[in-house]
């Protein structure tokens, strides 16, 4: 046995205690007549102690010749600690050694495996099972862990049943790029790892098993940035026999069942929110509802007068940014430097000052009155001490550009705080979207996602209008969740597949095995998954999921830890029936 207790769990009640401990030295203090060695496990920190008067002279030795990170196993006897530490829950006691074993010697590691280590970014993600050491990983991982169980809770209770879908599977021409996985007995021909679950948890819903979730691998070969990552994972879910209400419902009371038993924070508001309105309010269609600054359209305010930038725009649109009128005229010349930058790609920006008198005071004082300020005001809700920020340009580039000012004032002014959870269900999706490139039409979700009752007409004369029986989840500006109400029939799904641009010989080809099933009494069915990612970190009060994986990729889809992806060698490309000419 190498031990008997772990490192943060003894207390004063256990002094005189005769214990087997097991650890890594985290630090070694050396006073000469006393040596100090704080011993770490994932449970916590114990001190150790020896010295002159009660270990050996031989022990006391060896104590000084180990180094951090070594892995050492101690018998000893737990002792009142004369120095009591009292910002870790062992800090009342320590472990006067009277047996050490070296369990395996540790070199110099390549950071302080410290809470605020010296170690950057690059260097812990290539030592990441030394990063796992430090506290904030750790606790992280054990966060991730807490909701994990508790997602499964909350959901057996429910009466869903976990099961398992391939990973190896075929590969379709929706969505993101898949990642590919040659086949050796089958010369020619590949594997995809799934994008998701889809088709099978559809199948399965054919099948009757009629609540499904799994908690499963995703793949998805696209561009990555710090919160996307090429593997990732889904809380999976579906139901038969169920319509949105039903699916919404059961999904509020998963949200609020997390929000409880993780933050101890009770939630019980779930606003409703159409597609429309949150891109005309907020600009995006995952708004932060915890604070305000709601956008208000101004052409019918701003297009009367002579200012040419204002009338020739598609859309003119502003926020209130409440206290913000006390920024000098060189901090709003850094605000509209802020919205010129490639990544927002405004051309500029019209402020308005509210003050407190009443008055206004604009960057296009020549063009407007205050009467005409006045009515800025009215429509953006702004109050005295506020500033209004206005864009203009074509209706979904100034919307996009405004969400962006919105949320960069936002985390400005502390408006975004990690301890406030605002949920909100955005639903009513359009079912397709254009691409402006080609010209033809995408399903904006997936080609599994049904049509509105009563639209599925309207495929054939205004496709871009048909709303999808959809909905996201949206927890503070992230998008936790999203789903749909299935197509359940083949000669929906047909006319779907159609509208998509696929012929009758393509439709079969590729998803010939979903359409025959079902012709075997397929139920009305629908479902959801949440990125489990993101939804830790956000419950975790934190922006980047990688934080919240064990082993992350980099953000060009790199292992550096292990070094992948990486060639291989020419015999099991020849295995394969590949040959790569780099």
């Amino acid at each position: 046995m190498y031990r008997d207790t772990t490192c943060g769990a003894l207390r004063a009640s256990e002094i005189n205690k005769e214990v087997l401990l097991s650890g890594w030295v985290h630090k070694l203090r050396d006073k000469g007549f006393v040596v100090w060695i704080d011993l770490r496990d994932r449970y916590g920190i114990t001190q150790l102690v020896f010295d002159e008067e009660r270990t050996s002279k031989e022990l006391l030795e060896k104590a000084r010749t180990i180094g951090r990170e070594t892995v050492i196993q101690i018998k000893g006897q737990v002792i009142e600690r004369a120095s009591k530490n009292p910002n870790i829950p062992t800090g009342e006691i320590e472990v006067l050694v009277s047996e050490l074993k070296v369990l395996n010697e540790s070199i110099l590691p390549p950071f302080t495996i410290e809470d605020e280590t010296d170690g950057g970014e690059d260097i812990r993600m290539k030592y990441r099972y030394l990063d796992i050491r430090r506290n904030p990983v750790k606790d992280n991982l054990i966060f991730r862990h807490k909701v994990s169980m508790e997602v499964r809770k909350y959901l057996s209770d429910a009466g869903f049943i976990d099961v398992e879908t391939p990973y190896l599977i075929k590969s379709t021409p929706e969505g993101a790029r898949d990642f590919l996985v040659p086949s050796r007995m089958n010369e020619g021909q590949f594997y995809a790892l799934p994008q998701s679950p889809q088709t099978f948890k559809q199948l399965l819903m054919v099948g009757g098993m009629d609540k499904y979730f799994q908690i499963v691998k995703c793949f998805r070969d696209e561009d990555l940035r710090a919160d996307r990552q090429p593997e990732f994972t889904q809380i999976d879910c579906e139901m038969a026999f169920v319509e949105q209400e039903d699916i919404l419902n059961t999904f509020e009371g998963l949200t609020k069942h997390l929000l409880k038993e993780i933050k101890g924070v009770a939630v019980n508001s779930f606003p409703r929110m159409t597609f429309d309105d949150a891109m005309k309010t907020y600009g995006n269609d995952k708004p932060d509802i915890r604070f305000g600054m709601q956008f208000g359209e101004l052409n019918e305010v701003a297009q009367h007068k002579e200012f040419k930038v204002f009338n020739s725009a598609e859309l003119v649109v502003g926020i209130a940014v409440p206290g913000a009128n006390s920024y000098t005229r060189k901090e709003i010349d850094k605000l509209i430097d802020w919205v010129k930058r490639p990544q927002v790609g405004a051309l500029g920006m019209v402020y308005c000052r509210c003050n407190d008198d009443g008055t206004f005071k604009s960057s296009v004082d020549k063009f407007y009155n205050q009467e005409d300020f006045a009515k800025w005001a009215e429509v953006t809700q702004a109050n005295a001490g506020d500033l209004i920020c206005v864009l203009s340009g074509d209706t979904n580039k100034v919307r996009a550009q405004l969400s962006a000012l919105r949320m960069e004032m936002a985390e400005r002014l502390g408006l975004r705080k990690a301890d406030e959870y605002a949920p909100l269900w955005v639903i009513d999706f359009p079912l397709l979207e254009l691409d402006e490139e080609t010209g033809h039409y995408h399903a904006m979700h997936h080609p599994f996602t049904s049509p509105k009752p009563g639209q599925l007409e309207l495929l054939d004369t205004d496709p871009g209008a048909v709303k999808a029986n959809a909905y996201d989840l949206v927890l503070n500006g992230n998008e936790i969740g999203g789903g749909s109400i299935r197509i359940h029939d083949k000669e929906t799904q047909a006319i779907m597949f159609k509208h998509l641009g696929f012929s009758i010989e393509e439709a079969k080809s590729q998803f010939g095995f979903l359409m025959d099933a079902f012709q075997y009494g397929a139920p009305p069915h629908g479902g959801i998954a949440f990125g489990l990612d993101r939804l830790v970190s956000i419950l975790g009060g934190q922006e980047t999921i990688r934080d919240f994986i064990a082993f992350p990729k980099n953000n060009s889809g790199r292992d550096v830890m292990i070094d992948a992806p990486a060639i291989i060698d020419d015999d099991q490309l020849k295995d394969l029936h590949l040959k790569l000419d780099l």
